[in-house]
């Protein structure tokens, strides 16, 4: 589909890429992953187009289609609605539209022949690319994505950066390109709409890149990694977790042979050392030396700098309730948060607040940091020490100090090498310390912040998107420092694998109510889809074993009324097996949609065809048991007739 052959690609003085090569595959689904600054967009870019190589070539199947979703994308500024932004997708079904309104108009005094066959042949092209859907797709899609049915006609420029950001998704999805590449797709995508985009890519029949530092997300989408390292790409089959096993193997196996070349060479340099000089040894050492010259290093392996290896402590632990709200209540003129909550967090409880966007999970941080107004009661527990982290207090930083001040500003009775030990924890080694904060990435200034919260002193932490613009070497070194904290926290985050790693609770809003699901992030989610299936019920049914019979001597007489029982028990059972069999039947159709052309793009169509067939397995089911316990009645009313 489309290949890289041996690309050089260089940045100012910085080599990117060199004799880089990568064979892309239709019907991919690639995961391209690195540390920050080792090129992934720089090579989406270059596969896009967008920046020329030095050396190498770049093939590809001719006509091949490539969308591209960025962070640029946020430079368009229309005054459109976001409804029309998304269907400039369609660009020739919108040229097709105006053409066919045109010569309906022409119509008017022009009836000729040519005039209705070019009517004709526009509308017959209209339809063969189902223009009279377009806007129900495109509606779909925003939809799917977060956006409101009311939203769709506001003006663009009137939404956030990150909503713009789902409009341009929605616009690039809709134009459903040969190869899709994603740049961070869900940095500015609730959980909701991360899972309705795991829903479409899963039947996407293209080839699909991204470059994301969600976990969670590569796990679920990928089947294959690509890693950019050491100006090169290595491959991975599988996904992030697969990758991880793999990388380990392969990290193991080139230290090995680094080591024992180290010796080697080492052994040569020796040798030659030692009879440089000597004439009657010089075809021998020139021999060597040429020897040394054509072999192909093996490099050594980089040392993981993300172990953290410090205790963030507190000095005064809280009483057994951090927090407790008592019939607490938010509302904005246009919009109810939370009614009448009452709910407590205790001494340990590591909380995951979550949900989709704009349900009030930072206003009820807020509401517990007490910098908004509530009604109702929000009490701290006894010693309850805060520190809050919220990406907005990255402007609170002082520009002009570098990390080491930052941080004593903070903390006065940390020594300096302490601070470089939190530092290195936080991926800042070496004279990075000594930093300007005014020089800093977003990332890095977000791991600073996260560093003085932790040595805040403090025993219940309030983190609202903490591991957003972290890679995923720094959300694993802040997944290592709140696992080992003793303190209480309350977090919110989009990030899943980041909550199922520390929660130990869940809150979510349900109908303005706050509630409580006292488990892990991944036991929630088993319990949500089952709930949502309404497959709780069906377990309940499933543990319910038929009630032994007693088994009496019956006199003769009795004999006739369970004969009329047992009757009517197999007129039960023939008619369970007749239901049973059209669910069979009708569960191996659905099955047969999956495999449709049209469902690829239609993802309400999806959705409802993958509901349908949950709810059938789980009738199926039921019927199932019930047939099971109709026949056990039967054989024990059998025995029992003399």
């Amino acid at each position: 589909m489309l290949t890289l052959n041996n690309i050089t690609f260089e940045f100012g003085s910085r080599v990117l890429y060199k004799d880089t090569s990568w064979h892309i595959k239709p019907g991919e689904r690639i995961g391209l992953i690195g540390r920050n600054g080792t090129g992934k967009s720089t090579l989406l870019r270059i596969i896009s187009g967008e920046y020329s190589i030095s050396a190498g070539n770049i093939s590809k199947i001719t006509g091949m289609t490539i969308g591209f979703f960025n962070q640029d994308l946020l430079s368009l500024e229309v005054n459109e609605p976001v409804l029309k932004v998304a269907l400039s997708a369609f660009e020739r079904q919108l040229i097709l539209q105006e053409e066919i309104e045109e010569i309906i108009k022409k119509l008017e005094y022009d009836h000729s022949d040519k005039v209705i066959q070019q009517l004709t042949d526009k509308q017959h092209e209209f339809e063969q690319l189902d223009g009279y859907r377009i806007q129900s797709k495109a509606e779909e899609i925003l939809e799917g994505l977060g956006f409101k049915t009311a939203d769709l006609q506001k003006p663009y420029k009137e939404f956030s950066g990150g909503w713009r950001m789902r409009a341009m998704l929605a616009k690039l999805i809709l134009q459903n390109p040969d190869l899709l590449m994603l740049d961070e797709p869900t940095n500015h995508l609730d959980l909701p709409s991360i899972e309705w985009l795991e829903d479409y890519l899963e039947d996407y029949e293209g080839t699909v890149i991204i470059v994301s530092h969600d976990r969670y997300f590569l796990d679920r989408m990928v089947t294959k990694i690509a890693e950019v390292e050491n100006a090169r790409i290595t491959l991975y089959t599988g996904n992030y977790t697969d990758y991880l096993e793999q990388k380990e193997e392969r990290t193991e196996l080139q230290q090995a042979q680094y080591e024992n070349q180290q010796k080697v060479l080492k052994q040569q340099e020796r040798f030659i050392e030692r009879f440089r000089s000597k004439a009657s040894k010089a075809t021998a050492v020139q021999s060597r030396i040429k020897m040394l010259e054509k072999i192909k290093r093996v490099e050594a392996v980089l040392e993981n700098k993300s172990k953290i290896s410090v205790n963030f402590s507190f000095s005064t632990s809280s009483g057994k309730i951090v927090e407790e709200f008592r019939s607490v209540s938010k509302s904005y003129p246009d919009l109810e948060i939370v009614k009448n909550a009452n709910i407590q967090i205790e001494r340990g409880d590591k909380i995951a607040l979550i949900g989709a966007n704009g349900l009030g999970k930072s206003t009820i941080l807020r509401m517990i940091a007490g910098t908004e107004s509530f009604t109702g009661t929000i009490e701290d527990g006894y010693n309850v020490k805060k520190a809050f982290f919220a990406q907005h207090q990255l402007e609170s930083l002082r520009l002009s100090n570098n990390l080491i001040d930052e941080l004593l500003d903070h903390a006065p009775l940390k020594t300096e090498n302490e601070l470089r030990t939190v530092l290195g924890c936080f991926l800042f080694s070496g004279e990075d310390v000594f930093k300007k904060i005014k020089v800093l990435s977003g990332g890095e200034k977000s791991r600073v912040a996260l560093a003085k919260v932790l040595l805040s002193d403090a025993n219940f932490l309030l983190l609202d998107e903490p591991s957003n613009h972290l890679d995923m070497q720094a959300v694993n070194v802040l997944i290592q420092a709140l696992k080992s904290y003793k303190g209480s926290m309350i977090m919110v985050s989009h990030d899943r694998f980041f909550i199922s790693e520390i929660a130990t609770k869940i809150w979510y809003i349900e109908n303005k109510e706050l509630k409580e699901y006292p488990g892990t992030y991944i036991e929630f989610e088993e319990w949500h889809l089952k709930r949502k299936l309404g497959l709780e019920q069906e377990e309940k049914l499933q543990k319910k074993s038929p009630k032994p019979e007693i088994k009496l001597k019956v006199p003769d007489f009795e004999n006739k009324q369970k004969q009329k029982e047992l009757k009517k028990l197999n007129q039960e059972l023939s008619s369970l097996e007749t239901e049973i069999e059209q669910l069979k039947k009708e569960k191996k159709n659905t099955e047969g949609l999956f495999t449709k052309e049209s469902m690829a793009t239609d993802a309400s169509r999806i959705k409802a065809v993958k509901e349908k067939y949950q709810l059938l397995n789980m009738q199926l089911d039921k019927k199932n048991v019930a047939y099971e316990n109709l026949f056990n009645q039967i054989v024990d009313l059998e025995n029992s007739i003399n």
